[in-house]
């Protein structure tokens, strides 16, 4: 990695610009959750995760509070990241399907994964002031991750921040801006190509609005670019 990445992610863990945020995380850690009882939460902000000379950028709303929150990785240690790490390994992104620890052995290639807010946010919904807060972070991943050619946002708000922070959503006008949808892409006027999945929560999978084939399905479409 990178020295500057390695300075953005110091920078992201050590953020304490979310009062309500901050709070939150460290109440989940030291109450912890009774099936993970034994571990040490991580209980701070999270950083990226990835290769960093990725073509493929990866999107998501926050970390888990009993997931990213307790192992400190992207995605690491609940559901969505099970749905999401078995696509990467299917497609040739990750070395193994599953993500449980940061000291798992899992590698991605060619891929990099971040998020609109860095902090676990209760009931999952950062407010619009802790996602500007956090906007800076996933800027300086727009401006170093330099490679990036093709875009994944995990849900609607990983769309809207990713505008935002690549200068879309002020240099676009509303009706030239992409809209999310599952499946949609966007070729965007540097060449770069938005491409909208919903995200692999429980709430999704669980109801079938999300399901293995709509996920085999965006990342056809990832594949086809790449």
């Amino acid at each position: 990695m990178s020295s500057r990445l390695r300075a953005l992610n110091a920078g992201v863990i050590g953020c304490t610009r979310c009062p309500r945020l901050r709070d939150y995380c460290r109440e989940v850690a030291r109450a912890r959750k009774r099936e993970f009882r034994d571990w040490t939460y991580w209980g701070r902000p999270v950083p990226g995760f990835g290769a960093p000379n990725a073509s493929l950028l990866i999107v998501g709303l926050a970390p888990a509070a009993h997931g990213a929150n307790r192992t400190g990785r992207m995605f690491t240690g609940d559901s969505s990241g099970n749905w999401l790490y078995e696509a990467l390994h299917r497609y040739g992104f990750a070395n193994q399907p599953e993500s449980v620890s940061r000291d798992d052995g899992l590698v991605l290639s060619d891929c990099y994964i971040t998020a609109a807010a860095r902090c676990a946010p209760p009931d999952n919904k950062p407010s619009p002031d802790e996602l500007a807060n956090c906007r800076r972070f996933l800027e300086r991943d727009v401006a170093l991750l330099t490679r990036v050619s093709v875009v994944l946002a995990l849900g609607r708000v990983a769309c809207d921040a990713w505008l935002r922070a690549a200068g879309w959503w002020k240099s676009l006008s509303p009706a030239n801006r992409p809209q999310f949808a599952h499946g949609r892409e966007a070729v965007l006027p540097d060449g770069r190509i938005l491409l909208c999945s919903f995200h692999p929560s429980r709430q999704n999978t669980n109801t079938g609005k999300l399901n293995a084939r709509m996920m085999d399905q965006v990342f056809r479409i990832v594949r086809r670019h790449l």
